[in-house]
């Protein structure tokens, strides 16, 4: 496969795993809010739903790292699938179930896409094209936040976006099927090298820093467009946050990894993390629009970069052992990222104002690991 069908099958695939299976949540809780009576506490839950899903996935493949053309091709057929049943029912019991299930699938496409992908660009001597790659979780996210934004603005139900999305990830899970199929035979052979081994005190750096990341994130990347709509409730304004938040994701992929040559990926994991504390703590001392959307430029323009550059660490350090390590940090991430939201269903009980403390406590963490990968070896 050449790097260039490497790249758009695998910025395809993140953008319906990630912006989508994952993300497509947050833009729409405005909506299932003032559609569905969904309180803050409900979405926190179904969010943590999401996460827990996620955590089970990357747990998964960490014990027994999957056959990459299995992982990315099922991940992408179930997310579909999963997405377009949240549109078709309105209980709640079964958006939990649903929103589970599509978290262990985003999870399994996104270790078989980096497993097989990197590895692949490299080979090409085209490394610097995952920042490309891995612009598909920002587009996807940024696309996802414009539907939802003009189903909004035209007072359509969330249902119908639900559906909307569903089909588009439909549709990308088709063309990736057959292309797939084609990495099945590379991928056997790199997961034939793997062998069991205990990480190092390095490794381990890696994957709690990647799980202080995961806590760091995820209240704007879950309740950013929320927010909004206690500032602002028309969503032809609120709306707009997302779109902004996966835009900035996207750029800054691609910055980073043009920029990657200059400096090693463990430097721009700890500057990403400086950033994004910036832009968790700003919403929290000037509450407002403004801030809001500084926010989203912060914590936008670093969560993808960061996970690229972890990524890159991951493989750099960890040799043929990388799907593994790779699959270890996305557990501690979603771990990390598990807990956000159900410290916000604890502490809310009134509006998104609530989530002050925890994003505080969110600083905190996102300093500690960057403090941590800045005093580590390179």
């Amino acid at each position: 496969m050449t790097a260039l069908k490497v790249t758009l099958i695998g910025f395809a695939a993140l953008a319906s795993a990630m912006g989508v299976g994952r993300f497509a949540f947050t833009p729409l809780l405005p909506l299932m809010q003032a559609h569905a009576g969904l309180s803050l506490r409900q979405g926190a839950w179904l969010a943590g739903a999401n996460y827990i899903g996620y955590l089970v996935g990357a747990m998964l493949c960490s014990m027994r790292v999957p056959a990459t053309r299995h992982a990315v091709r099922y991940g992408l057929v179930a997310v579909a699938l999963l997405t377009l049943g949240m549109g078709v029912t309105g209980r709640y019991d079964v958006w939990l179930v649903l929103r589970f299930g599509a978290g262990v699938a985003s999870a399994y496409v996104l270790v078989g896409v980096s497993a097989w992908a990197l590895p692949a660009l490299a080979g090409h001597d085209r490394s610097v094209w995952s920042g490309w790659l891995f612009a598909g979780v920002g587009v996807g996210i940024s696309l996802a936040g414009l539907l939802v934004l003009l189903a909004g603005a035209r007072g359509y139900p969330p249902a119908a976006s639900w559906l909307a999305l569903g089909l588009a990830s439909t549709a990308v899970a088709a063309i990736a099927w057959a292309p797939m199929r084609a990495a099945g035979a590379s991928a056997a052979a790199s997961a034939a090298t793997q062998h069991a081994g205990r990480l190092s005190t390095d490794d381990w750096r890696l994957v709690l820093c990647y799980g202080t990341f995961g806590f760091g994130y995820i209240i704007p990347a879950t309740f950013l467009p929320a927010m909004a709509r206690d500032v602002i409730p028309d969503p032809a304004v609120f709306g707009w946050v997302w779109p902004v938040f996966g835009a900035t994701a996207a750029l800054s992929t691609v910055a980073v990894a043009l920029g990657s040559s200059r400096m090693k990926s463990r430097r721009v994991w700890a500057i990403g993390q400086l950033v994004m504390a910036a832009g968790v703590l700003v919403p929290v001392l000037w509450p407002g629009i403004a801030a809001l959307l500084v926010a989203a430029v912060c914590v936008g323009g670093t969560f993808v970069a960061m996970t690229v550059a972890g990524l890159q660490e991951a493989r750099r350090i960890a040799g043929v052992n990388a799907a593994r390590l790779m699959a270890a940090m996305t557990a501690a991430f979603a771990l990390g990222q598990l807990a956000g939201p159900i410290v916000v269903a604890l502490a809310a009980t009134n509006g998104t104002r609530h989530a002050a403390g925890p994003s505080l406590l969110a600083v905190a963490l996102l300093l500690a690991g960057a403090w941590a990968l800045w005093r580590s070896p390179d």
